[in-house]
């Protein structure tokens, strides 16, 4: 991060008590997304950089100014002329950041909108964050790992089922990943891009012990049991399950 907070201070901007201050308009702030916005992407133009010093300059500015545009320039770096970035620092930052003990939404939205939503990058996107050491997860239990699951497990409803099948079913053997798994399955229903498969999502959701009460348990029951894979394919599905309820 302070590596982050010098690279803007030779770009002429600084932190100020009402703002961020670029010394090209000293008198008027800039918010954080309004900093991101402007200089994020040229991290991956700085020839003093090596590409991995490019990754991790960036990460550091997604954690110092916490704005979602930052990932999507990394994103954009990875997919653009000049790319691919390195790939142990890419996801390697990704996974930090899911396991560090803070705020994680930027994270999160860039995995599920930009990485998941993608069918050309969610294979690789969901095997780098959780897919390929699923076994290790489940294993070892510990707080970090089991951090970085759940917040990777709550975003993957847009994760083609083929991917993800085997990764739930690792997962559902530790009782502490049930909670996310459901809303994994849950926006796996809903999300406009969702994928599942009703009868081995039903039978997941059946081996779920979740807290009582969690909300929308039966509905997602009935409309799987019905075969439905995706609330935009019947609309009237959800609220039919809805009314059926004692």
């Amino acid at each position: 991060m302070e590596e982050a907070r010098g690279w803007l201070a030779e770009q002429g901007v600084r932190q100020g008590a009402d703002g961020w201050i670029s010394a090209a308009a000293p008198d008027e702030p800039l918010t954080a997304g309004q900093v991101a916005h402007t200089w994020a992407g040229d991290v991956f133009t700085d020839d003093a950089l090596d590409p991995v010093g490019q990754v991790r300059l960036a990460f550091g500015l997604l954690d110092l100014l916490d704005e979602y545009w930052v990932t999507c320039g990394i994103r954009m770096a990875h997919l653009g002329p000049d790319g691919p970035l390195p790939a142990d620092a890419l996801w390697d930052g990704y996974r930090r950041r899911l396991e560090a003990d803070r705020d994680a939404e930027a994270v999160m939205y860039s995995l599920w909108v930009d990485w998941f939503e993608d069918r050309g990058t969610a294979g690789t996107a969901f095997g780098e964050v959780l897919g390929h050491d699923i076994d290790r997860v489940v294993a070892e239990g510990s707080q970090v790992l089991l951090r970085r699951a759940r917040r990777v497990l709550e975003c993957s409803g847009p994760v083609p089922w083929p991917v993800k099948a085997s990764v739930y079913d690792t997962a559902v053997r530790l009782p502490a990943l049930h909670p996310a798994l459901f809303k994994g399955l849950l926006a796996g229903y809903h999300d406009a891009y969702g994928d599942l498969e009703p009868a081995a999502a039903l039978a997941l959701l059946e081996r779920l012990r979740l807290p009582a009460g969690t909300p929308h348990v039966e509905e997602l029951r009935c409309v799987l049991a019905a075969g439905q894979a995706n609330h935009r394919r019947a609309p009237g599905a959800w609220d039919a399950a809805v009314r059926a309820r004692p």
